[in-house]
């Protein structure tokens, strides 16, 4: 068997997510504890206790989705002795979740992380004005098809309009960026096309596109003066879609990113085409458990976010 450990990213997120490993395993309280720290914020009280309004920020959300998978991480190694790179063949993580998976295979240091995600979302908030930009989920149509739509939808406006597939989730499932004007038409383009849904999605600002660039010059200075260390098990890129391990390279991908397309699809089936058959999604909520059992369909996947799933994977690793 060939494992892959995979790490959610934006929109896993809810309130209380976290609280119960906490209250069950002190390897992962200390987890929270560090990320605190790190901080100089309770940023566990908003996860466990909080208001959703609250951890929806993305300078919140993006470290406290790092510290759920984080604590199952440091609580697979200190109650299960398991070594990661003995158990599983690949990590990759959503966006944000990269940096979960870097962290995870020691390629970053968790304060390190915690006070880069906390910029990370703090300059993609920075990078555009609220209501300029926007993002929509395309359900139903394939990524050539939403990619000659967005082209269209950019070329059609004035003043070097913004359209671009930001997300490549799943079989049928894209997600677009850009100005507001422009991904409205790319919506109605797609409608017209015969998506099955084509929706505007509450979020602050459009990830994942060049409107991001200032955002990306930030995390360049940011990543500069990070100790980025080999990992333990190749990580597979949002931008390559394909392992990488090299320091340097890493550093450099981080960046693309922010203005890149999260290739999550290609990845995984890249993972499958290369001997993966298990996936485990660690961390808060679902989400890549079900882009996953929609990508293929003979791959074995489970999601790990509460003491007892954690306790069942430490039982399946051991045995």
């Amino acid at each position: 068997m060939s494992r892959a450990f995979i790490f959610p990213g934006q929109g896993s997120q809810f309130i209380g997510m976290g609280k119960d490993l906490a209250e069950s395993f002190p390897e992962a309280r200390e987890i929270f504890e560090e990320v605190d720290g790190a901080l100089d914020q309770k940023l566990s009280t908003l996860m466990f206790d909080g208001d959703i309004a609250d951890l929806n920020m993305t300078e919140n959300t993006q470290p406290a989705l790092m510290a759920v998978s984080m604590a199952i991480i440091r609580v697979l190694e200190k109650q299960g002795g398991i070594d990661l790179k003995d158990v599983c063949s690949y990590v990759a993580g959503h966006s944000l979740g990269e940096y979960s998976a870097l962290t995870a295979v020691g390629a970053f240091n968790l304060a390190d992380t915690a006070r880069l995600l906390k910029l990370r979302g703090q300059a993609m908030q920075r990078a555009v004005p609220v209501g300029v930009g926007s993002m929509a989920a395309i359900l139903g149509l394939d990524l050539p098809d939403v990619q000659a739509i967005t082209a269209k939808a950019q070329a059609s406006g004035e003043d070097d309009l913004v359209c671009q597939s930001a997300n490549d989730n799943s079989v049928g499932q894209v997600v677009v960026s850009g100005h507001v004007a422009a991904v409205q038409m790319a919506v109605d383009m797609a409608s017209e096309q015969g998506a099955k849904r084509a929706v505007i999605l509450p979020v602050s600002a459009p990830f994942h596109c060049a409107l991001m660039a200032p955002a990306a010059r930030e995390m360049v200075e940011a990543l500069a003066d990070i100790d980025i260390r080999k990992p333990s098990v190749p990580v597979i890129s949002n931008v390559k879609a394909k392992p990488v391990s090299k320091p340097e390279e890493i550093r450099i991908l981080l960046v693309d990113q922010i203005i890149g397309m999260v290739r999550w699809r290609e990845s995984i089936l890249w993972m499958g085409d290369n001997g993966v058959d298990d996936m485990v999604e660690l961390g808060a909520g679902k989400v890549l458990y079900g882009l996953v059992r929609r990508i293929v369909k003979d791959i074995a996947c489970e999601s790990v976010g509460t003491p007892e799933q954690v306790e069942a994977l430490i039982a399946k690793l051991k045995s």
